[in-house]
């Protein structure tokens, strides 16, 4: 009961605060310290009006296309993955999808360590709905974009930003925002500033999808 309460309490706070640091950051800054390096923790918390609609965007339409119709799980795309790891786990050398949500991300990034096991997963369902339920989707992607690993050392839009473009996520431009969002899913390995022609592909798509979504993120369109 008392763990149920403090995880109410925390999930609540966060709908006003700002996460101070995650798990993540914490293990990332450990382990340069263990190989020798300089540690490095790059990031600045803002809200989500000093992020470019763009950014908002370029995740949906790289991450998360339905994050404003579902409540935290998009079952479709679950089935689709599922449907596509069983074809891909015969093959050789297998390239497995994942189906996690926008939210999902942001409650493994803000309340968990990173790992892979059934209570972790367990876990993750459990915070995605809590989020679902206290926090707004503003409030979601706001959280999102100001905690997510952008880079070695980098999180949030706002760090990011300024390292790769050298300028405001406010201010960031369709492809720069697309080129972002195109190394989330490897972010330690890939660049958006120097991109390797994988991730150049993957930021013409995202731009691509971003256009179909009517090049802005409308809120109100969940209503």
């Amino acid at each position: 009961m008392f763990l149920f309460v403090f995880s109410v309490i925390i999930v609540v706070a966060y709908r006003f605060v700002p996460v101070p640091v995650t798990i993540l950051m914490l293990e990332r800054c450990v382990q340069q310290k263990l190989d020798g390096k300089e540690m490095v923790l790059d990031k600045e918390w803002v809200p989500l009006d000093k992020i470019s609609n763009n950014l908002q965007l370029a995740v949906v339409a790289s991450e998360d296309q339905n994050f404003l119709w579902h409540h935290g799980f998009d079952f479709r795309a679950i089935e689709k993955a599922v449907k596509y790891n069983e074809k891909q786990e015969k093959k050789k050398h297998p390239r497995l999808r994942g189906a996690s949500t926008i939210s999902q991300q942001c409650a493994k990034n803000a309340f968990l360590s990173p790992g892979r096991n059934f209570i972790r997963k367990g876990l993750e369902v459990y915070f995605t709905v809590l989020i679902e339920v206290f926090w707004s989707k503003q409030r979601i992607m706001e959280v999102y974009l100001n905690i997510i690993e952008m880079g070695k050392g980098i999180y949030g839009a706002e760090a990011a930003s300024k390292y790769y473009f050298h300028k405001h996520a406010k201010d960031l431009t369709t492809s720069e925002a697309a080129s972002i969002a195109a190394i989330l899913p490897d972010p330690l390995k890939w660049s958006a500033s120097n991109q390797s022609p994988y991730v150049a592909g993957r930021t013409a798509a995202i731009v691509y999808q971003m256009r179909l979504f009517g090049g802005r993120l409308d809120y109100s369109m969940k209503e």
